[in-house]
């Protein structure tokens, strides 16, 4: 197998159901959950097995299902013999196991800088490319069509997922998170917040 193919050597790149520019609003919005996965690779390297079994179990998943997502965003045109990746029960999955995760963290009152740990830094660079990614997904679904909008809600709970496991991270390790310093008090008791 040759690693190079010279087809997209104009600009262009193959999609499911045709080619498209390199710099399209669809190739970009999947190549960035490209970045994402890759971000959370390095963070899976940050992670030690005996203290992280659960959170690197599921970082692996996660990896498993952006494929998912960039398979699904890179339909142009969908077919019953490829049907859609992304579900409904893969955002469920994430919502049970931020639930799960707020309460191991201590409570939030402030806003937080990335950082602490270098695990819990590196899952914040992946918070924030899975906002630039669900930019460019809500993008493509106001300009063209993103043909399963699972995707769209399940990108945007992700970034809510490395929120809550960079927190408890930093708790496990018993490092602190780096608190805002000119926030005011912003979450209440019982409020916390995983933006």
């Amino acid at each position: 197998m040759r690693l190079y193919t010279r087809t997209g050597d104009e600009g262009q790149t193959s999609v499911i159901g045709g080619r498209l520019p390199k710099d399209d609003i669809r190739v970009t919005a999947y190549g960035t959950t490209d970045e994402v996965n890759s971000f959370i690779g390095q963070a899976i390297t940050q992670l030690e097995e005996e203290r992280f079994p659960d959170i690197i179990a599921e970082l692996f998943k996660i990896q498993h299902e952006l494929f998912d997502c960039g398979s699904d965003l890179a339909k142009l045109k969908v077919t019953e013999e490829r049907g859609y990746k992304t579900t409904q029960e893969m955002i469920d999955f994430l919502e049970g196991r931020i639930d799960v995760y707020i309460k191991e963290a201590p409570e939030l009152e402030r806003f937080i800088l990335p950082g602490g740990s270098p695990a819990a830094a590196t899952l914040h660079v992946c918070r924030t490319t899975t906002r630039r990614a669900e930019r460019y997904v809500s993008r493509l679904h106001r300009e063209s069509d993103i043909h399963n909008p699972i995707v769209l809600k399940y990108i945007n709970r992700l970034s809510d997922y490395f929120f809550a496991i960079a927190r408890v991270v930093n708790a496990r390790l018993t490092v602190k998170d780096v608190e805002y310093e000119r926030s005011a008090i912003v979450f209440r008791e019982g409020k916390r917040k995983e933006k």
